[in-house]
C-alpha cells in the first residue's frame, strides 16, 4: 500500500552553481583535505590541533551540503506540502508545531549526553587518529543518517516510537525483541551516565556545590516562565545564565570555606543523591524542572563548544598523544582492555553513532516538527553538532601530557593511590611523568588529587582548562577546570533526567498491557511505581560501578558502548526495512551498509566480551579466574579483600549474561527484518505500510536555519493571502 503525496517537493529545482559558490566550496574542500593529510601523514613531528578542527568542520560542511541533501530529497523525497503530525494532531501538549530553531535546540539538548564527552576521551588511549577517523566518517555515513531517516519515518507515522515501528513493520516477534532490548539498553545507559557524574563530582566541593545550585536555578526559571512572567524567554535566559555563572564562582568560595566538608561527598553518598534526584525529576511536571534545565543546558552546550573551537584556533595547542599507540594493537590498555577493532568504535559510541538518538528521533521531535523538509537540519544537522562535541573532547584529551592522561584514567587498583607509585607504573607503559608534575597538575586546578579520576569528565576538564588558560592566562586554570566539570555534569544530567522519564514511559506502556491504568501516564500510582522501578534499576548499575574494584567506568563503559550500538542496529534495521517496503529498494544501501558495519563491530565486541579467554576482556573468563581465587583463598589484584573478589565475580556474571542476552535480541531483530525484506522483494503484494494518509499542509516555514529567497517569497505570499492580509 502506497500513501505518497500527489507531488513530492524538490529542493528549489536544479540551479547552476555561481562562480562564488564554486570558489567557496573549493576552498572548504582544500582546507578539509589539508587537515586530513596532516593528521594521516605526520609521524614524529608536532601536529597542531587546528588541523583536526579543519578536517572535522570541512567534512561536516561538505557532508551536510551534499550527502544529507541527496538523502533528504532524492531518497526520502521529503514533501513540504504534506502536513506533519504536529500540524494534523496539534493538541498543545504532545503534538505542537514548533519553530525549527527552538526544535533544533531541544533535539540537540535531548540527544547530547555523556557519550560524546566521555567516549572519545577514553578512546584516546588508542591514539588520536583512529578516533578522529571514526568520529567524522561514522557520523557522516551512519550516525546522522540514522537520526534523519528515523525522524522522517516516524514523522510519516504520527510520531510513533522505534519499538512501535518495529512491531508494525517487522512483526510482533522482532518487535517484541526490539522493545525489550530498547528498555534494557536504556537502563544500562542511564546507569553509566550517572557514573560519569559521580566520578566527576566525588570529593570535589566546588563542582558539587555548583551542580547542586543548578536545581533551584532551573526551578526558579520554570516558575518564572509559568507563573511570574509567562512568555518572557529572553528575561529568564539572562537570569538563568547569570545565576549559573554566579553558582560557578560561588563554588570556589564554598570550597575555601567551612562549608567545604558539607559539599565534599563520597561516591556512595552521591549515588543516593542522584537516584533521589532522578526519581523526583521523573515525577515532577515537565515545565517545573526538566524543560528549564534542558533550555539552560542548551546555551551551555552550544556556547562552550563554540568557544572551545575558537580557543583551539587561537591557542593552536599541540597534540601530545601519539597518532596510534601500542595499546591499539596489544589490547592491554589500562583505560579499557581490547584491541582497536572492535573496541575503539564501541568506546566512542555517541560521537559517531548512537542508538539512544533513535528514541528521541521517534519520540518528542516528530511530534513537534513543522515541515518534513526540516528533518535534514534537525536530524542530520544536530548529529553533526554532537560529533563536533566528540572531536573537541578528543582534542582536549590529546593535548595534555600522556602521562597525566593515563594517571587520571587508569584504576586505582592498577596505579596505586600515591603520585610516586602512579609515576612508576605509568612510566613502565612508556609515558614519563614525575610525581612532582602529577601533584602540580592537581594543585593547578585546586583538586586534592587527579589520580584515577576515571570516567573521562575530569580529563576533558583538564584539557578544556589547558586551552582556555592559554587564551585568558594561567591564573584562571582552576576556574576553567571547574567550569568544564559543571558544563559536563549539566550536559549529562539533561540526558539523565530526560532518559529516566522516557524509561518510565516505556515501562508504563509495557505494564499497560497487563493493567490498563498504567497506560495513562498521568495516573499517579503508576507514575510513582514505574519511576521507582526505573530509578532502582539504573541505580543498581550505578552502585555496582562505584564499588567495582576493577574500576567502574572501565568495566561498564564497554557495556554502555555495546548496548548503545546494538540499539543503533535496531534503528538501522527498521530504517532499512522501511526503505525496502516503501519502494526505495535501490537506496536501501544508505542504511543497509551502516547496519552491516554496526552489526559486525558490535556483535564481534559482544562475542569477545562473553567468550574471550583473556580475563581482561572476557566477562566469564574474568569470573572464572576470580572464582578460582576465592576457592583457593587467594587474593588477586586489584582486589584488596575477599569482599572485592566476590564483587568482581558477581559483576562479571551480570555483565556477561547481559552482553549475551542483548546480542541475541538484536540478532533476532535483524534476522526478522531480513525475512520481511526478502518476502517483500519476492512478493511485494503481501506487504503493508502503516504510513499515515497524505493531508495537505497549511503551514509555511523554511527548511533550514535561514530561509532562502524562494522561502521568503512563500512566507510573504502566505501572509498576504491570510484574512486581513
Amino acid at each position: 500500500m502506497r500513501t505518497d503525496s500527489p507531488q513530492t517537493a524538490s529542493p528549489q529545482g536544479p540551479r547552476k552553481a555561481s562562480p562564488q559558490t564554486i570558489v567557496i566550496w573549493t576552498v572548504v574542500a582544500l582546507v578539509c583535505a589539508a587537515g586530513w593529510s596532516v593528521l594521516a601523514l605526520s609521524r614524529g613531528e608536532e601536529v597542531s590541533a587546528v588541523w583536526m578542527v579543519a578536517a572535522a568542520l570541512g567534512s561536516y560542511a561538505i557532508a551536510y551540503r551534499f550527502y544529507s541533501k541527496f538523502i533528504a530529497y532524492k531518497v526520502l523525497k521529503v514533501d513540504k506540502t504534506r502536513a506533519t503530525p504536529a500540524e494534523r494532531l496539534n493538541n498543545g501538549i504532545d503534538f505542537h508545531p514548533t519553530d525549527r530553531r527552538v526544535l533544533l535546540g531541544h533535539h540537540f539538548a535531548a540527544i547530547a549526553g555523556a557519550g560524546p564527552l566521555v567516549g572519545p576521551v577514553l578512546a584516546a588511549q588508542m591514539g588520536y587518529l583512529p578516533g578522529t577517523i571514526w568520529i567524522i566518517v561514522g557520523v557522516i555515513f551512519a550516525g546522522a543518517v540514522q537520526d534523519m531517516v528515523v525522524l522522517f519515518f516516524s514523522t510519516r507515522r504520527d510520531g510513533r516510537s522505534l519499538g512501535q515501528m518495529a512491531r508494525e513493520e517487522i512483526g510482533p516477534f522482532g518487535g517484541a525483541a526490539a522493545l525489550l532490548a530498547a528498555f534494557a539498553i536504556m537502563i544500562i545507559l542511564l546507569g553509566v551516565l550517572a557514573l560519569v557524574i559521580v566520578n566527576a563530582l566525588a570529593q570535589s566541593p566546588w563542582g558539587t556545590f555548583s551542580i547542586a545550585m543548578t536545581i533551584p536555578i532551573a526551578l526558579l526559571m520554570g516558575f518564572y516562565l509559568r507563573v511570574l512572567r509567562p512568555g518572557r524567554v529572553s528575561e529568564v535566559s539572562l537570569i538563568g545564565v547569570g545565576l549559573l555563572l554566579l553558582a560557578l564562582v560561588a563554588g570556589r568560595w564554598v570550597a575555601e570555606s567551612s562549608w567545604a566538608d558539607t559539599f565534599t561527598l563520597a561516591p556512595s553518598t552521591l549515588v543516593i543523591w542522584l537516584v533521589a534526584y532522578g526519581f523526583i525529576a521523573s515525577i515532577l511536571p515537565v515545565w517545573m524542572l526538566l524543560a528549564p534545565r534542558d533550555y539552560l543546558s542548551t546555551f551551555m552546550k552550544i556556547g562552550t563548544i563554540a568557544l572551545l573551537a575558537i580557543g583551539v584556533v587561537v591557542a593552536m595547542p599541540t597534540l601530545k598523544m601519539d597518532p596510534v599507540t601500542d595499546f591499539a594493537t596489544r589490547g592491554d590498555g589500562p583505560v579499557f582492555a581490547g584491541s582497536l577493532f572492535p573496541f575503539v568504535f564501541i568506546t566512542i559510541a555517541c560521537g559517531a553513532l548512537s542508538g539512544f538518538h533513535s528514541l528521541i528521533s521517534s519520540g518528542t521531535t516528530p511530534k513537534m516538527i513543522q515541515k518534513e523538509t526540516q528533518v535534514r537540519m534537525i536530524g542530520y544537522g544536530s548529529m553533526l553538532m554532537e560529533s563536533s562535541v566528540a572531536v573537541m573532547a578528543l582534542i582536549a584529551a590529546s593535548i595534555i601530557d600522556p602521562g597525566l592522561y593515563f594517571a587520571m584514567n587508569a584504576p586505582a587498583g592498577v596505579i596505586g593511590d600515591t603520585v610516586q607509585n602512579a609515576s612508576q607504573v605509568v612510566g613502565s607503559w612508556g609515558y614519563q611523568i614525575s610525581p612532582e608534575d602529577l601533584a602540580a597538575a592537581a594543585k593547578n586546578v585546586e583538586e586534592a588529587s587527579l589520580l584515577s579520576r576515571t570516567g573521562g569528565a575530569p580529563t576533558l576538564a583538564i584539557g578544556v582548562s589547558e586551552i582556555f588558560s592559554e587564551v585568558t592566562g594561567g591564573s584562571l586554570r582552576a576556574f576553567w577546570y571547574h567550569f568544564a566539570i559543571m558544563f559536563e555534569a549539566l550536559f549529562i544530567l539533561t540526558a539523565l533526567d530526560a532518559g529516566t522519564r522516557v524509561g518510565r514511559f516505556m515501562l508504563q506502556d509495557t505494564l499497560g498491557n497487563l493493567y490498563k491504568p498504567f497506560k495513562n501516564v498521568s495516573w499517579k500510582p503508576g507514575l510513582v511505581i514505574t519511576s521507582g522501578i526505573v530509578c532502582g534499576l539504573w541505580g543498581y548499575f550505578l552502585w555496582v560501578g562505584v564499588h567495582e574494584p576493577l574500576g567502574g567506568i572501565n568495566q561498564l563503559f564497554p557495556i554502555f558502548g555495546i548496548s548503545n550500538q546494538l540499539l543503533a542496529a535496531v534503528a538501522l534495521a527498521v530504517c532499512t526495512t522501511l526503505l525496502v517496503k516503501s519502494g526505495r529498494l535501490k537506496w536501501a544501501w544508505i542504511t543497509g551498509i551502516p547496519l552491516a558495519w554496526d552489526a559486525t563491530v558490535t556483535l564481534t565486541a559482544s562475542w569477545q566480551k562473553v567468550f574471550s579467554s583473556d580475563p581482561r576482556v572476557g566477562f566469564f573468563k574474568q569470573r572464572s579466574v576470580y572464582q578460582d581465587g576465592i576457592d583457593r583463598g587467594e587474593l588477586i589484584a586489584p582486589a584488596k579483600s575477599m569482599d572485592d573478589m566476590h564483587t568482581i565475580v558477581t559483576n562479571s556474571t551480570v555483565d556477561g549474561v547481559l552482553s549475551a542476552v542483548l546480542a541475541l535480541l538484536i540478532v533476532i531483530v535483524i534476522a526478522d527484518a531480513t525475512r520481511v525484506c526478502i518476502r517483500h522483494i519476492r512478493r511485494p503484494a503481501l506487504s503493508t505500510l502503516s504510513e499515515s494518509p497524505y493531508v495537505e499542509s497549511k503551514i509555511v516555514a523554511p527548511a533550514g536555519l535561514f530561509p532562502t529567497k524562494e522561502e521568503k517569497e512563500e512566507e510573504r505570499d502566505a501572509v498576504g493571502a491570510a484574512p486581513g492580509g
